[in-house]
């Protein structure tokens, strides 16, 4: 089964939430200069004497852009074994421009991206201005991610033919199996070679302890969270570890923790399937559109050119071969966003007429590849340490078998695509994680925001996650994309804000049209 597609396609949303700055314009340097730098006492209330030297650590700020500074932060590599050395954690800061609140920790995402140039590079796109004026608005890069103690596995020219070679064996045969797990054993190898010792910590458990420490080195007494994507499962884990602390939480696009990998890849491929019949039907609407006919004849006019690329790979301009899976992974990255629809038709539309490079493009931000073929970041490797370390690896025919029978039946365009060794198999480490509801017992309220087409943390995971936890309020944003603060309706942007400012709590159910 095909979760190797589930673990790449998740990582897009903090990809996409990124670059989508990039249109809107919105970047720190707009920002009226910073008042002196402040720092608070840490918070040490009920922390052990043998956690107390991290706990009780000063933060130095140094300042690194307009209203900005920066800090770095000592952890435990591993926060049940201490003797297991240390590792950095840095976050950035942009201070509160009216009446100060406290702190306000954003994730975006990955797992694997950078809350630091989340915050740094796009602060009003993470956030409205309203959280911007009464919060102290914190980026932190995550224990293996980033400027942070970070995983590394792969140079540049090595990552391109990871990500984009083509494979010699036909598709399906053992071959086909055989050459990819060769790929995935050589990717696990460089990783536990260049990464310092550092994989087997690589957990959200641990994440979320950085995360309780990083609140207290700020000084504050309880969390204030907004995370996105997976980080709504770091939210929720953090929950489920520190209840008394978690007292507002907005979690944006929800993962369920009860979910096993298998079911999230088929659960995804279908939301895939749905995000692209919504773009079809845009599409051909339109004037601009490279297909024609209803979205039935459209949807199969794109499943043909699927089939035409995997038969014969197109090549761009800068030597590298469009693959089918190359090609979808563009497609899927458009699917996040209703304002990059128009880049997807732009790039089909060129494809149909020989040139790749829209398509490329699209992939490429994906995977974090600059346009000198470098890469911007390690995003791609922690989400892959992640991952290994989070999700149990499944073995189950049966289970494979049906799943696969569902995506072919509710995913027929994804399906052909959709299935190949998991690169997880190969990990040097056994993962530690569990796929269990969250009820966080003992917290505050926690806003859980869904999204009604959201292709890559679909809908039901939303509902499911709000019922689990027992102060879970679920506020809904009928529409299209990914993740719902901050996407244009005032109706949510006002249910969040509300609650994060003045303790506001929305209405459980609360449907925002």
């Amino acid at each position: 089964m095909n979760l190797r597609s589930l673990r790449r396609a998740v990582t897009v949303l903090a990809g996409l939430v990124v670059a989508s700055v990039a249109l809107s314009g919105c970047l720190y340097s707009q920002i009226p200069d910073a008042p002196s730098s402040i720092t608070r006492d840490p918070d040490t209330s009920g922390v052990s004497d043998e956690l107390l030297p991290y706990y009780s650590q000063r933060i130095t700020w140094e300042a690194c852009g307009t209203r900005f500074d920066c800090a770095e932060i000592t952890a435990p590599r591993d926060w049940d074994d201490l003797t297991s050395g240390d590792l950095t954690l840095e976050i950035v800061r942009h201070q509160a421009t009216g009446e100060f609140q406290g702190s306000l920790l954003i994730n975006p995402g990955g797992p694997g991206s950078s809350g630091y140039d989340f915050v740094a590079e796009s602060l009003e796109y993470a956030v409205g201005p309203d959280l911007i004026e009464r919060f102290d608005v914190i980026g932190f890069d995550p224990r293996g991610v980033g400027r942070s103690s970070a995983v590394s596995c792969l140079g540049a020219e090595q990552l391109d033919e990871y990500n984009y070679g083509v494979l010699d064996a036909p598709r399906g045969t053992p071959e086909w199996e055989d050459e990819i797990t060769a790929r995935n054993q050589e990717y696990a190898d460089a990783c536990d070679e260049n990464s310092d010792g550092l994989l087997p910590h690589i957990t959200t458990v641990n994440s979320a302890h950085d995360m309780d420490l990083i609140r207290a080195v700020l000084g504050d007494k309880t969390l204030n969270y907004l995370g996105y994507s997976y980080g709504t499962f770091l939210g929720a884990t953090y929950a489920k570890l520190f209840p008394e602390r978690a007292q507002r939480l907005v979690l944006d696009g929800a993962i369920d923790p009860a979910v096993p990998g298998l079911d999230v890849g088929t659960t995804q491929a279908i939301g895939f399937e749905s995000a692209l019949r919504a773009y079809l039907s845009d599409c051909v609407a339109g004037a601009d559109c490279p297909f024609n006919g209803s979205v039935d004849e459209a949807t199969a006019d794109f499943q043909a050119l699927l089939a035409t690329v995997a038969r014969t790979p197109i090549e761009n301009g800068d030597g590298r071969m469009l693959t089918v899976d190359t090609m979808i992974t563009g497609v899927i990255t458009a699917m996040y966003s209703e304002q990059s629809w128009s880049f997807l038709s732009q790039g089909l539309t060129a494809l149909l007429q020989g040139d790749p490079s829209g398509l490329f493009a699209l992939a490429d931000s994906y995977n974090g590849r600059e346009p000198d073929g470098g890469y911007a970041d390690n995003s791609s490797e922690a989400f892959r340490a992640y991952n290994c370390m989070d999700y149990p690896v499944e073995d189950d025919p049966a289970a494979e078998e049906a799943a696969m029978a569902r995506i072919e039946k509710l995913a027929p365009t994804f399906a052909p695509y959709w299935q190949g060794p998991d690169p997880c198999e190969v990990w040097p480490y056994e993962p530690v994680g569990v796929r269990e509801p969250i009820t966080a017992s003992g917290s505050g309220p926690i806003v859980v925001v869904g999204t009604t087409n959201d292709p890559a943390t679909p809908y039901a995971w939303s509902e499911s996650l709000a019922e689990q936890l027992e102060n879970g309020v679920l506020v809904t944003r009928v529409g299209e994309g990914h993740t719902g603060y901050n996407k244009g309706s005032s109706c949510v942007d006002a249910a969040v804000e509300d609650f994060l400012i003045s303790g506001t709590v929305p209405q459980d159910g609360l449907r925002c049209e």
